[in-house]
Order: structure tokens, then sequence, then C-alpha cells
């Protein structure tokens, strides 16, 4: 496919004639304003955020904390540096800590798979302890462990003292790290993303329900982890998919259980309402071929590195135009990933998204004769142009 092809398919995707009488139709309402201290509404598949208030504001996670406990936990079991049926012997200092408990005991061996359902469901401040001390040594390790990770998500106004939550004046958070953190658990790990979804969990004779009210209330809802103390206020974290769609909704410093239910369950139903996401093209996959210089072939397929999806209005998605242009007279050689030209994504002559177009192959610098060929041509390409 060329590049005026890949043009114009997608501006018959998604043409831009829109009349006034449609757009009156398809004004939508200000987001609600929620009895909260900061939240945000992000679409898990773009990583547009929607709605948001305060959402940089850095403020107590309380039990959130754990969702960067146990995105940790998986990423080590992925990496095969723990495996989940090891035996974790539970130390005094995990068995001491204080909060929500999953009720291990002290010296008795859990393994790391039921930890992390304690974790997750039970919100388990015993758990939390034990294995982190099980992956990093101890809490202070850990911490460290935790914020490289925040670090490497873009998480820029979090810091961690302690894998529980357990209030520390240096220990914060904000709802859009939180959003990030959360985006990163579904899309990396569907496997252990199905623990969130769980309404309970049964250990040492005592049965523990999931905190996520909307559970039981939303049958769409599928996570993630609820949080309070009494200087954080009650937080949560919630995700729901619909007709194809997910959201992430973020909540912090509510005043009940019931109240950060209700806030939440607001932010998914505005987004849903009035929200709409469309995957145009997948990353990796060949949108055009561009022009090579001096290579062993003249072509290189272009690609994007990430999924082109964008979250608009209702109505706005069909108004949208792109453009492809590629970096002028591309040498070789040229590894897989060089950036090699841009996609533009317009509404209404605005550009409101612009993605790297990247070499979705290796092209080698030629031999002799095609390099000093094709300097005779650019020199006469150049004459002329």
């Amino acid at each position: 496919m060329n590049i005026t092809t890949f043009a114009k398919r997608l501006c018959l995707l998604v043409p831009l004639i829109v009349t006034p009488a449609a757009w009156a139709a398809e004004m939508m309402p200000s987001p609600p304003q929620l009895a909260a201290k900061s939240y945000v509404l992000m679409d898990a598949n773009s990583g547009n955020v929607l709605v948001e208030n305060n959402g940089d504001q850095r403020l107590p996670p309380a039990s959130l904390t754990k969702l960067m406990t146990a995105y940790i936990a998986t990423l080590e079991i992925r990496r095969g540096q723990i495996g989940e049926n090891d035996p974790v012997t539970v130390s005094e200092n995990a068995w001491r800590t204080g909060g929500s408990r999953m009720f291990i005991k002290v010296g008795s061996q859990v393994s790391v798979s039921d930890l992390l359902h304690g974790i997750i469901i039970q919100s388990g401040n015993d758990a939390s302890v034990a294995l982190s001390e099980h992956i990093a040594g101890s809490e202070d390790a850990f911490a460290d462990m935790m914020n490289k990770t925040a670090g490497d998500l873009g998480m820029s106004n979090s810091h961690f003292m302690n894998p529980t939550g357990l209030p520390n004046p240096e220990h914060y958070s904000s709802a859009h790290d939180m959003s990030l953190l959360a985006r990163a658990i579904i899309h990396e790990d569907p496997t252990h993303y199905a623990i969130y979804s769980q309404k309970e969990f049964f250990w040492n004779g005592i049965k523990q329900p999931n905190r996520n009210l909307l559970l039981w209330r939303d049958k769409t809802v599928d996570g993630l982890k609820t949080g309070h103390t009494d200087e954080a206020g009650y937080c949560m974290v919630s995700s729901a998919v619909r007709d194809g769609m997910r959201l992430i909704a973020v909540v912090f410093g509510t005043n009940s259980e019931a109240a950060r239910a209700a806030e939440t369950q607001k932010l998914l139903t505005y987004g849903f309402r009035f929200f709409e996401t469309q995957t145009f093209y997948q990353k990796g996959t060949e949108l055009a071929q561009a022009p090579v210089w001096k290579g062993t072939t003249h072509q290189v397929k272009a690609g994007l590195a990430d999924d082109l999806s964008l979250t608009l209005p209702k109505g706005q998605l069909k108004k949208l135009a792109a453009s492809m242009t590629m970096n002028p007279q591309l040498m070789a050689p040229i590894a897989k990933g060089d950036v090699i030209g841009k996609v533009e994504v317009k509404l209404d002559d605005k550009v409101i998204h612009s993605a790297d177009l990247i070499a979705l192959e290796p092209v080698e610098e030629g031999g002799i004769f095609r390099r000093v060929w094709d300097s005779i041509r650019l020199f006469f390409f150049g004459l002329f142009n």
C-alpha cells in the first residue's frame, strides 16, 4: 500500500462532512462533579483522559498501593524470578503488620499465588509484607523496586515507602498515576488481571469479600482495588467494559464506602454514554512502503509502534482526517524501529493526535555499485526538485 492509498483509506473511514444540525445533536453535558478530592476517567485502550479533577494532586493512596505491589509480583512471575507455587515463609514482621489482614500465621508457608489473592481480594497488609520480603528481602528494598517501576510507567507524582499503603508522609500517589498503573495491569497480564474480578477469597477458615461494591452492582465492572485510611478517605480504582470499550475510573478521598462506589459509577456511566473509542490500525501492521536510497532494497515497510486508537465524544470520530508523511530521502542502513515518518490525525484542521511511523524491517546498506548509482540519481533529483 502506498502513502496516497493509506491516506485515502483512513479518510474514507472517517469523512469530514458533518452538518450543523448533527453537531448540535451531538453536544454533550459537562462531566459530573464528584464529591471527591481527586478523580480521573481514562480510556484503557487509547490512554486518553476523558475527565479529570486534580488528577495530578499528590495524595495518600492507602491500599491502592497494593496495585503496585501486585503488579511487581506478577512481573517477577512473568520474568521467571519467582513461581506461582513457591512457598513463602511468613515472618514475624509480616504477621504483626496492622490494618486489613489475610490472617496468615507467623512461621507458616504460603504460596505466592495465595498471597497474591490475599493482596488483591482481601487487601491483606500481612500478605503484602510477606510477598515483598520474599521478592526483595525487605520492605525497604521492595519500596525501591516500587519507585523504579513507577518511574518506568511514567508515574511522576508517586512515591512509595511500603507495600501496604499504611500512612507515611513520604508515601503518595495521584489519580492519574493510578490510572496509568491500572492500564499496565490490564494490558500486560490478562491472566492475573482476572483475580481482580473475584468477589471473595477463603483463607485460614475465614471468607472475606472483595471491597469493590461495583463487582456486585455492575456486571461490566471487573476490577480493580479499593483503599481506605483516615488520612486518605475512601479511594477506588475501577475498570469496566461495555461494547468493546474499556474505561478506568480512579477516585481519591470520598467520605464513605458507599460514596466511593457511587461516585465511581457516575464517572463510568458518563464515559460510556458520551464517548467512543476506535482503533484505526494496530501496531506492527504495514501501512505503506517508503522509498530507500543506497540500500539492498528500494523500499522499506512502514507502520506504527503502538495501536492508533482515539477516544472522542460520540459523533466526532467520523469527522477525523489523517495524513501521512515520510522523512525525505531515507538512506540505508535503516534499522528496524527507526522513525521514518509521521501520521497526523486532524479534527477540524486541528491536529489531535500524531504518531511516529517506524521501519518494520531493517534495510542494509547496498553494494558499491548501488551506492554510486543512487548518489548520481540523487544529484539529478536535487537539480530538478
